[in-house]
């Protein structure tokens, strides 16, 4: 009984595990701002690129 007494209160693991949810926190916010970003950037891409056609097709 007193084992686990001592294994409930034991504390030793629990720095590494509010780290580890930490960074699975971040990681899961990292990756909902990427795909979020993903659209505009796209439409970044898209824009740049017809703008450089038509430049290219007037130089041309």
């Amino acid at each position: 009984m007193t084992f686990l007494r001592n294994l409930w209160n034991d504390e030793q693991g629990q720095d590494l595990i509010e780290y580890t949810l930490l960074m699975a926190f971040v990681a899961l916010a990292s990756a909902a701002l990427f795909l979020g970003a993903g659209g505009s950037i796209k439409g970044i891409w898209t824009s740049t690129n017809s703008q450089l056609t038509a430049a290219n097709t007037s130089a041309s």
